[in-house]
């Protein structure tokens, strides 16, 4: 699950030059110019600018990655996670109850849905979708790991029967494996390969139309004629998503109405558009933030004391200032503006004399044995890439070469997991989000023991730790107040073990033409845009 920003590159390149942009709705079903009042067309096309490809996956049970800002509008979950709230909303499901001791959960299904194959959404058919990602074990197939069997008394109700007590409607709304879907939709061809191959199986509002990868107009999704929610009054009936990796290009498409809306734009250049009348700037929390995962299994930063230097080394409210508003400091794992999150907990502070006496302790440090490290990130990130800078102007005073090397996502990935501890790196960069509106997702895929790493990239292993991960899923629905105490505990442990720099939280900073209304976002869904939501205005 691995998100990447523009970042800083370019920052002013359209500021500098004193580029005025010319508002022409040209791509967004609109060719007049605006002035006055918004009294023109009303566009029928939502696009959405991203920088990366969108559709690393399809297969709705395995899904893990970019592509949700797509799958969130094809799919639907049996909950949606309501952050006004901190609660859920119904979705396919109408009304759900538990039992007392948290082991049964009954779902009462909504009625007339439909998938995009035509077939009826039933109890029977949501069980098998639920049944194959649990079968699969891929992905965040994980949230369903409380479950032992499911029934299916009537056509509108599923019964789950668990092994522990979870918080099943939560986990139900989760950005990842809860997609109900028609398993029977291939026919006679493999399910994952009728997938792969471009197609899909939801119910959501928008089906796919076309699909181009590698091209810039990668995706165009339309509407789906017997979606549940209906048509009846102002919707888009197209959603386009298009792939421009710099954040300039960006800019012009957005302020010349050839794009909706841009996911991601260096700080520095987000602020400029400020100014423009016809778009408007979003700026708001997320619970996305970024790491630097230690090596805690082999070289140098198998070495406790040599981790906890590293942690004090480095300047972290620099990091922050240099990102120019785009991020806030983190406090421990959990960010901000989600339960198990603690501003007071024992935080490293930079204190550049303090690392040099633990690296000393270690026989590294000034006047001792240099240490010579490897980071990677992610290429074309500049963001990771403002960091890495400073992570080794941090460094370079303590006697520590970083080598910083920038490598395409899955290049990164597989050479994290490498099976040759020789092979792999001393420090990744990566981002982290919750899989639902739960702190579990952080520790069960970062820091839970791996035999083979998957995302625990740190290769980090505590039984201890494990112990207590298990029984905060299982308070989460029954004692909250417990669950908090053991999410507070461990971050102070992983703190002390230093397995990770736990460097900031990403804010979320959009730019949208002022021609889309009711644009909500919700950080339990991270960059995705509920299209069907929202209202297309006159431009």
């Amino acid at each position: 699950m691995k998100a990447r920003t523009r970042g800083l590159l370019g920052v002013s390149l359209l500021v500098a030059a004193g580029v005025a942009l010319l508002f022409v709705l040209s791509g967004c079903g609109s060719s007049s110019s605006q002035s006055g009042a918004s009294t023109g067309p009303v566009s029928t096309t939502f696009t959405y600018d991203t920088y990366t490809q969108v559709m690393v996956g399809w297969d709705p049970s395995t899904s893990y990655s970019n592509e949700i800002i797509a799958m969130s509008n094809m799919y639907e979950t049996l909950t949606r996670y309501n952050p006004a709230t901190e609660k859920v909303d119904p979705l396919l499901a109408t009304s759900w109850t538990s039992s007392p001791n948290g082991l049964t959960w009954t779902f009462k299904l909504r009625p007339n849905v439909y998938f995009h194959t035509g077939r009826l959404m039933t109890a029977e058919a949501v069980k098998e979708a639920i049944e194959r990602t649990i079968k699969l074990n891929q992905g965040a197939s994980y949230i369903w790991s409380a479950v032992k069997t499911i029934d299916t008394p009537s056509q509108d109700t599923v019964v789950f029967h668990l092994k522990y007590p979870a918080p099943l409607d939560l986990n139900a709304s989760a950005d990842y494996a809860a997609y109900i879907f028609d398993t029977k939709a291939s026919g006679s061809e493999p399910l994952a390969k009728w997938f792969d191959a471009g197609h899909d199986a939801g119910t959501g509002p928008y089906t796919v139309q076309t699909w181009n990868s590698g091209q810039e107009t990668e995706l165009v999704l339309k509407t789906f004629p017997k979606y549940w929610g209906g048509w009846s009054g102002t919707h888009y009936q197209r959603v386009v998503f298009r792939v421009v990796p710099q954040d300039t290009t960006a800019a012009q498409l957005i302020t010349s109405g050839q794009v909706s809306f841009v996911e991601q734009m260096s700080p520095s250049l987000w602020a400029s558009m400020k100014g423009n009348s016809h778009v408007q700037v979003i700026d708001k929390p997320s619970w996305q933030n970024l790491f630097a995962l230690m090596n805690c299994k082999s070289g140098p930063l198998a070495n406790l004391t040599v981790r906890r230097a590293i942690s004090y080394a480095i300047d972290y409210n620099g990091i922050v200032a240099a990102l120019k508003g785009a991020a806030v400091r983190s406090s421990g794992v959990i960010p901000a503006g989600l339960w198990g999150h603690f501003d007071d907990l024992p935080n490293y502070n930079y204190d550049s004399a303090k690392a040099a006496q633990l690296l000393k302790s270690a026989g590294y440090g000034p006047g001792q044995k240099p240490m010579k490290l490897l980071l990677t990130l992610t290429q074309g990130d500049s963001n990771e890439q403002l960091v890495a800078s400073i992570i080794k102007s941090d460094l370079a005073p303590l006697n520590i070469t970083l080598t910083v090397q920038p490598l395409a996502w899955p290049t990164q990935w597989a050479k994290a997991r490498s099976s040759n501890l020789a092979q792999r790196q001393d420090i990744t960069l990566m981002y982290w989000w919750p899989d639902y509106a739960d702190p579990y997702s952080w520790f069960i895929n970062l820091f839970h023991s791996e035999s083979s790493p998957y995302y625990n990239l740190c290769y980090y292993s505590n039984p201890q730790l494990d112990k207590m991960m298990s029984q905060a899923e299982s308070d989460a629905s029954t004692n909250r107040a417990q669950a908090v105490a053991l999410y507070r505990q461990m971050q102070i442990t992983l703190l002390d073990q230093a397995p990770a720099l736990f460097l900031y939280t990403q804010n979320n900073q959009y730019v949208v033409l002022k021609s889309v209304g009711n644009l909500e976002v919700n950080p339990a869904y991270p960059n995705v845009i509920f299209v069907y939501n929202l209202k297309p205005l006159p431009a």
